[in-house]
């Protein structure tokens, strides 16, 4: 993977800022029942509950998305690899979920709002478990 399509290494930080953002607003939406002041009617494509989860989804992906795709501090072969390998089981792992999701779920909104984050979460994590890996073994060696 070409270090030239990645975001610089400040964008993980602003990632993790606009998810940390979406966090307690959604779970305080959800536990204390707050409403979403509006005049929208709510009826349609654009009530209040719709761009809530709109305005709420897209601070999650853009910020994981940032996370995902910036530049380590130092970009070399091995994390290229190492990216592209955790890029590939996310992918596995998204149409695994997928699938199932498609035979044993029956409200199809949770399978979309499940395929915007799984992906994402899942590269993340298993990229900083193998760079922690790395690190590790790097440490016992020296």
């Amino acid at each position: 993977m070409k270090s030239k399509f990645l975001f610089p290494y400040w964008c993980r930080f602003l990632g993790w800022a606009l998810f940390l953002v979406h966090v307690p607003v959604v779970l305080l939406k959800k536990d204390l029942g707050f409403d979403v002041p509006g005049d929208l009617s709510d009826q349609g494509l654009f009530n209040s509950h719709h761009l809530f989860f709109m305005c709420t989804s897209l601070l999650m992906v853009s910020g994981l998305f940032l996370v995902a795709f910036a530049k380590e501090k130092i970009e070399d072969e091995q994390i290229w690899q190492v990216r592209l390998d955790s890029l590939r089981w996310a992918i596995y792992v998204n149409y695994l979920i997928l699938i199932i999701s498609l035979v044993f779920i029956e409200d199809t909104g949770h399978i979309l709002h499940l395929n915007l984050w799984v992906p994402l979460l899942f590269f993340i994590v298993r990229f900083r478990w193998v760079i922690f890996r790395l690190n590790r073994s790097l440490s016992r060696e020296g």
